[in-house]
């Protein structure tokens, strides 16, 4: 099945645009001019026919093939990988533009539909490679240097032997993946639908998340409340959802014989779970000097004695509030891409001028904000929900870095560009990272670097502590969807008892909080998605560390590793910069980077 992108960020925004300048949409010509364009119909009825030809030319004689013979099946498959993706990238891209469309969504549904008929037949192909003898394909991959280029896609495709299944049962899922899109859609289309009514104003889902930003507390409570409120009338159909999703994802894991509901991911991010487990371990076990420390901090900042969960991500009383315009932002964030290296900015600039942003809040647009690569021979599209909030700004120098990512993989080609979840959040965190501090450089007053440190600290403890609590959530989400169905009261325990661990006792929950699992994207899309964010933030911070220590060529090794995309494991990756994520000690480095913000914070006190 060909993915699509979906909102990945916890990102906040409102309705309106008003004093943001002129923010960019999307111009997705480059794609196809239209649904209707002769190119699309065209590329549909190549795919069909090219499916059927490759299934005729090689469907039962892959381990007859030679080295040449199998170089040659693997790049026609890349091509049909890249007009299959180019169809459903623009698909989907409109659709996100507007998910309460109609038509838009008709087309993505139909287009979906088309793609995989079409590409029905070609689920013998990582069947049959996986059926290839290691020494055969260790001499495959000897005798042609072209074909060894693949090695780590081989590699990671034959990762899955061990839950293969039979041809005929292997073609059934694929057909079926139609019927967990239409719970993914339900789900968008229901989230995109919500409206809430704070103080009069209607309000989407976006508008009211971002109330909780506002420094009037009142505000936020209201907004906190109405999402409640909103959530609750709406849950039966979430956790239908959830339902429906989880116990999907167990049939399936149990005929492949998957040993955990985890081993899918951590196989397509082509990391061990002792490393992830060695992850989550680390960070639950730093909970009391990250989060539980930095919201007692936050507690007394706000003068209370005990915070709602609206006060989470308040701003400090000492900050004053102001909108940044979108060529501030566009400023700010190149600013600090050149400053790193000019090579960055030079890929970075298209981004704003050629109409591969899609900025503003609009009625029917997708939440949150996301990067799509869409295919190697066009370029990524970020798109975003920008109000002018210093935090819209590290989002949209997040998305930039998964984009400026994105462009330097495709030198890979379609089947060695894209990269594993864990990976694929290393330029956009370190874009991140660059933009803050290149802010905090220019902080005049201690109360401006407070301001400034304290967001950051937020926004990695939104990205660490709040993502592997997210992940533990849905541990025990599948774990209990596995013994029989959840109402939607189960599905709120499981979600209270990882919120009180991982805020700490700064926090008080008001009735209804426990419904907040229904709006997270990453649940229903994409299971166990969340421990990426955590992974790339260890990471980075672990990476920054190298660079600020003022390394002989890091530049150039970090160009090296993006352009790498997915044809290298983490090891392999992080060895020029002397670490290894699958040493336990790697973790507490990142970590440690975060309690040193707070350790400033804290002194800032005296």
């Amino acid at each position: 099945m060909f993915q699509l992108p979906f909102p990945v960020r916890d990102a906040n925004a409102t309705a309106s645009s008003g004093g943001l300048g002129n923010l960019p949409e999307w111009d997705l010509s480059d794609l196809y001019n239209s649904e209707d364009a002769p190119e699309l119909a065209r590329d549909l009825d190549w795919l069909q026919q090219e499916c059927a030809a490759f299934a005729a030319d090689y469907e039962g004689k892959l381990a007859e093939l030679d080295a040449d013979g199998l170089l040659e099946c693997v790049q026609r498959n890349e091509k049909i990988n890249n007009i299959a993706g180019r169809i459903m990238s623009f698909a989907g891209l409109r659709y996100y533009q507007q998910t309460t469309d109609a038509d838009r969504a008709a087309f993505l549904s139909d287009c979906q539909e088309k793609v995989t008929i079409a590409t029905t037949p070609l689920v013998f192909f990582t069947l049959e490679l996986n059926r290839i003898e290691d020494d055969a394909m260790q001499a495959h991959l000897e005798a042609n240097a072209e074909l060894a280029r693949y090695a780590s896609v081989f590699r990671r495709i034959r990762a899955m032997k061990p839950y293969q299944l039979s041809d005929e049962l292997e073609k059934f899922m694929h057909d079926l993946g139609i019927v967990g899109d239409a719970w993914e859609k339900l789900f968008d289309e229901t989230i995109a639908g919500l409206t809430f009514t704070v103080d009069g104003e209607e309000l989407n889902i976006e508008g009211t998340l971002n109330l909780l930003t506002e420094q009037d507390r009142s505000k936020r409570e209201a907004a906190a409340r109405e999402l409640a409120r909103v959530f609750g009338e709406n849950i039966k159909t979430f956790a239908r959802v959830h339902n429906t999703q989880a116990k999907e994802k167990e049939i399936i894991d149990r005929w492949r014989g998957m040993p955990s509901a985890q081993m899918g991911r951590h196989l397509s991010n082509d990391v061990e779970p002792e490393v992830v487990e060695a992850l989550r371990e680390a960070v639950v076990a730093a909970y009391p000097k990250l989060s539980h420390r930095y919201y007692e901090l936050k507690r007394k900042w706000l003068g209370l004695d005990v915070m709602q969960v609206w006060d989470r991500n308040a701003p400090l009383p000492l900050e004053e509030p102001r909108t940044i315009s979108w060529d501030e932002a566009e400023n700010t964030v190149m600013e600090a891409y050149n400053a790193f290296d000019p090579r960055m900015g030079e890929i970075a600039a298209p981004f704003f001028s050629d109409g591969w942003i899609d900025a503003g809040v609009k009625p029917g647009k997708a939440p949150g904000a996301f990067a799509h690569p869409t295919v190697t021979n066009v370029h990524p599209y970020v798109m975003l929900n920008y109000l002018g909030k210093p935090r819209d700004v590290m989002t949209l120098a997040h998305e930039l870095g998964h984009g400026v990512h994105q462009v330097l993989a495709a030198e890979q080609g379609e089947m060695l560009s894209s990269t594993p979840l864990t990976l694929a959040e290393t330029a956009s965190v370190f874009g991140e990272m660059l933009t803050f501090r290149k802010m905090l450089d220019k902080a005049e007053t201690k109360e401006q670097r407070k301001v400034l440190l304290a967001g950051k600290v937020e926004d990695m403890i939104n990205t660490v502590v709040r993502q592997i609590a997210f992940y533990d959530f849905e541990c025990k989400l599948h774990a209990a969807r596995a013994e029989g169905e959840l109402t939607p009261d189960d599905i709120n325990a499981i979600w209270m008892s990882v919120q009180a661990e991982s805020l700490g006792e700064a926090f008080d929950y008001m009735d209804g909080y426990e419904t907040f699992w229904a709006y997270i994207p990453h649940f229903v899309h994409s299971p166990f998605y969340v421990y990426a964010y955590a992974f790339g933030d260890g990471l980075v911070n672990a990476l920054y560390s190298v660079y600020e220590s003022g390394a002989e060529g890091f530049e150039n090794k970090y160009f090296e590793m993006l352009k790498a995309g997915g044809s290298k494991h983490h090891k392999e990756l992080l060895a020029p910069f002397g670490l290894d994520a699958s040493d336990p000690k790697f973790w507490d480095k990142g970590l440690s980077m975060i309690s040193g913000f707070i350790d400033e914070l804290e002194a800032m006190e005296d």
